[in-house]
């Protein structure tokens, strides 16, 4: 599919619309790709906690708590979106509370520790919104046959995105290294390339991006987005209740909990991992990631074009049985050559894995209610991110620093998450929600 054919997007949606969505999944991916997996997650640890003990299992508590905070307020607040048609103010507000988190990390020096756990905090917090109700246009831009591939391409653009971050601030770690700067120097100027990188590609989703709701007055009467955060916890309860009448979706959610468990670990922790067990140098590191983020994109737009035509569950899996392969050469093998080949598979599978989901998720979505669907597949996701990351610190920390056992551990919650994907029907769940909107 050429990214941008009209007869691939639902009516009324300008080619343009398309290609300002895609970018902001071309925007928020350099804070991944560089706060959390490629620069600062081993910053953290070795420079700013001066590689205590304790190091790695404090960043994943810090990643978990943001995602516990997303979890409980992200339903409350995508149905509040969904009866104001409010989606793009709301993924305003999230991009300004990134980009300023980001720009703030640059005063993170050694011994800083609960100012960086903050920062990261009020910053995950920002992207992960963002990210969740930026996915919820999805169905709106796109028809049900191509729903894939559009989500695959947003994905695709995204690494792109990651790449290009990533790749400005290698230069400047290269050029800074070769001057004989340290990384308490060099660092923090790639959180300013990243925040600087956010905030301008960004632009076109606001200016370009037309809000489209399908409001539902009978079941979300307007209310104060005061008065829906402070009723969250009713609110996640009462939407997970309704979830129970769409089985399949529910399916996923669980599904989603236990792959994304793994996902969030090796995003989280792939630098440490390197450093510690591979003995990589940051510069070495940074190459990796780039190699992650190609081999991503690859993945994302060779998927687009599987998904629609295998079928979502069969694409799903198949990159399932990829990250369980990756964890075995990860785990198991020694070679740094066989590293940076389980590191292109993680990259091709990561892409994939993440774009088929969120394509399942808007097609299981009852339309008159997509953002507060999303706002659960946020939960289950999140909670994946709160789940997957601490067990993996927590394993570290009780064997002294066993990243190998970690990750195979880790491995567990891609073969769950396989297990719960053979029982998913999604035609008969996409059936349920359209007959749930008439």
């Amino acid at each position: 599919m050429r990214m941008f054919d009209r007869e691939a997007l639902q009516d009324g949606v300008a080619p343009r619309e398309v290609a300002a969505w895609s970018l902001y999944d071309f925007a928020n991916s350099g804070y991944t790709t560089v706060v959390l997996t490629a620069v600062f997650s081993a910053y953290f640890v070795n420079v700013v906690a001066e590689g205590a003990d304790w190091a790695t299992l404090a960043w994943t508590l810090a990643l978990s708590f943001s995602s516990l905070l997303i979890m409980l307020t992200a339903p409350a607040i995508g149905a509040w979106a969904d009866t104001r048609g409010s989606k793009k103010f709301l993924i305003a507000l999230c991009t300004l509370g990134c980009v300023a988190g980001t720009l703030c990390l640059y005063f993170a020096q050694p011994g800083t520790v609960g100012l960086a756990l903050f920062l990261i905090v009020v910053s995950n917090c920002s992207f992960s919104m963002g990210e969740t109700f930026n996915a919820s246009f999805l169905p709106d831009l796109a028809k049900l046959v191509s729903m894939g591939k559009l989500s695959e391409w947003g994905w695709g653009v995204g690494y792109f995105g990651g790449m290009l971050t990533l790749g400005l601030s290698l230069a400047w770690v290269i050029n800074a290294q070769a001057s004989g700067q340290s990384a308490v120097q060099f660092v923090p100027i790639t959180m300013l390339i990243t925040a600087a990188v956010f905030a301008v590609a960004a632009l076109p989703f606001f200016f370009v991006l037309k809000e489209r709701a399908v409001i539902n007055r009978s079941t979300h009467p307007v209310v104060g987005i005061g008065t829906a955060i402070a009723a969250s916890f009713r609110k996640l309860a009462d939407s997970w209740r309704e979830s129970q009448q769409f089985p399949d979706f529910l399916r996923l959610l669980i599904c989603g909990f236990s792959y994304q468990a793994g996902i969030s670990v090796v995003i989280a922790l792939a630098a440490i991992y390197a450093e510690q067990v591979m003995g990589f140098v940051q510069s070495e590191t940074m190459m990796l990631i780039f190699l992650v983020n190609i081999a991503a994109a690859v993945g994302a737009f060779t998927f687009g074009y599987a998904q629609d035509w295998l079928g979502h569950r069969l694409a799903l899996a198949m990159t399932l049985i990829g990250w369980i392969v990756m964890v075995l050469l990860a785990g198991i093998g020694e070679s740094v050559g066989l590293f940076w080949v389980a590191a292109g598979l993680a990259g091709f599978c990561m892409g994939s894995s993440q774009s088929a989901g969120r394509a399942i998720a808007g097609l299981l979505a009852p339309p008159a209610r997509r953002a507060e669907f999303f706002g659960l597949w946020a939960f289950a996701t999140r909670l994946s991110a709160v789940v997957g990351p601490v067990t993996y610190g927590l394993v570290t920390w009780l064997t002294s620093g066993n990243h190998r056992l970690a990750i195979l551990i880790t491995g567990l919650f891609f073969v769950g998450g396989l297990i719960l994907l053979l029982g998913l029907n999604v035609e008969r769940g996409r059936q349920a929600a359209i007959a749930s909107s008439r």
